[in-house]
């Protein structure tokens, strides 16, 4: 269960040596808040917000490092509220009602209102924000949501209609400089007791790969001055950027190479029957923010690509799993995918089902667009019929155990065997059905079998 954080603003400024730079360097005052111009400009909604110390509900929807998380506690800040604040990543409905009973005791006790900040709104479903919604309603609740994703899609109609929308822009490289020089002067909160300095190759080099983000910078920046000091250099420099850029505690990102080489680990891992690797990738996945629909999705396919019929419950538990974490959302709906990842990881495999699509695809290919037999075909009129269409079709239900033999590949393709399973799980019992029915499709060469039954792991 995730810990929520609540702030009585009289903490606000409380340091800790082992927070990292970007928390440290956080403004005080809103005046100190670089870029947003547009909202924090005199007359502009912000500033007018703060100078009459009043606090609506917000949507903050920017791209990461943009400054939302620092605006929503500032704003909370001026107007002597209590700031609540969780990601929606890893909370959900327990701490939002933990934070209402709080909100109810504050505003008896002290007639204080209290602003809830929810990082990442996006990421909780429509039932979870629908919790949010009488409290917003009644007044009881101030909401400040951020978003990198659009709201008009990502945040439920009736919130909207509550809040005001406010875009953030990325920082400029102005910005962006002046935050390179107040990190490396301050001796409280930033590195100025390090005494560096930086060239201007090592800043160009630190503010194109921020990308306008302040928070990448700031860790960039914090990890290049321990570079730098470790080499004994007075100055940070365009290779230590560079190392520090490499040096990430978790490095996944969701449209980089390194989201594909950990949803690879976590198929590969699920593949090789080793559920402890496998729950430990889709934790790095969720835990690095990954939307968990996206590795349901990959589940569902895993379980018919990988498992197939040695397992056909495999599929319809993956399914179950993505209805799931669809209805339960973030924090709870780990909990399906653990008990999914553990299931699909452990269950027998076979990629027959598979390999006899590429194989038929193949014909398909090569072949392209052959003639339906004759008798396959479907006759509603009487010039159907006149043709040939369905002449000498024989209805299977109408023999032994349903079997009769007849073609129904068009014939070059007589013959042919797409489905090979294998000796695993179910598939050993289709694969001995299959045997049997060869007798009494002798006669056409083709291999027919009876649906399979329940399925006994």
């Amino acid at each position: 269960m995730a810990k929520r954080k609540s702030e009585n603003l009289t903490l606000f400024a409380a340091r800790s040596e082992h927070r990292p730079l970007a928390d440290r360097m956080r403004p005080q005052r809103l005046e100190d808040v670089l870029g947003q111009e547009h909202l924090l400009g005199p007359g502009r909604l912000l500033h007018e917000m703060a100078a009459a110390g009043a606090v609506y509900s917000l949507i903050l929807w920017g791209p990461p490092g943009s400054g939302k998380t620092t605006l929503a506690r500032l704003i909370a800040r001026q107007s002597g509220a209590v700031f609540c604040a969780f990601s929606a990543v890893n909370s959900g409905m327990t701490e939002l009602r933990e934070t209402v009973d709080a909100a109810r005791r504050e505003l008896a006790l002290t007639g204080r209102r209290t602003v809830l900040f929810i990082d990442e709104i996006h990421r909780w479903n429509r039932a979870q924000q629908d919790g949010v919604l009488p409290h917003v309603e009644s007044g009881l609740i101030t909401l400040i949501g951020a978003t990198t994703e659009n709201p008009s899609f990502e945040v439920i109609a009736p919130l909207l209609s509550r809040s005001r929308v406010l875009v953030l822009h990325p920082l400029g490289k102005a910005d962006l400089g002046t935050l390179v020089n107040r990190a490396l002067t301050d001796r409280e909160n930033g590195l100025g007791r390090a005494g560096l300095s930086i060239l201007q190759e090592g800043l160009d080099e630190l503010i194109e790969s921020a990308a306008g983000d302040a928070r990448k910078l700031l860790n960039t920046l914090e990890v290049a001055a321990e570079m730098a000091q470790r080499a004994k250099a007075s100055a940070i420099d365009a290779s230590h950027v560079r190392e520090a850029n490499q040096h990430k505690a978790l490095l996944y990102d969701r449209a980089g190479e390194e989201h594909y080489n950990v949803i690879s680990a976590f198929i590969k891992s699920m593949r090789g029957s080793d559920p402890d690797a496998a729950l430990y990738w889709m934790m790095r996945m969720i835990e690095a923010g990954e939307d968990p629909l996206f590795v349901a999705r990959r589940m569902v396919i895993f379980a018919a690509e990988d498992i197939g019929n040695a397992d056909p419950d495999a599929l319809k538990l993956a399914i179950a799993v993505k209805d799931a974490v669809d209805f339960v959302g973030l924090p709870e709906g780990v909990i399906p995918l653990a008990q999914g990842v553990t299931y699909l990881a452990t269950a027998p495999k076979s990629n027959a089902s598979y390999l006899a699509m590429g194989r038929a695809r193949e014909d398909v290919g090569r072949f392209r667009a052959l003639p339906v037999p004759l008798h396959l075909r479907n006759a509603p009129t009487e010039l159907m019929k006149t043709l040939g269409y369905g002449r000498d079709y024989r209805y299977p239900h109408d023999y032994p155990e349903a079997l009769v033999a007849q073609d129904y590949m068009p014939d070059p393709l007589k013959g042919r065997r797409y489905y090979q399973p294998s000796d695993r799980g179910y598939e050993k019992q289709i694969k001995l059905l299959m045997e049997l029915a060869k007798p009494a499709r002798a006669a056409s060469g083709a291999i027919a079998r009876t649906p399979p039954g329940k399925n006994s792991r």
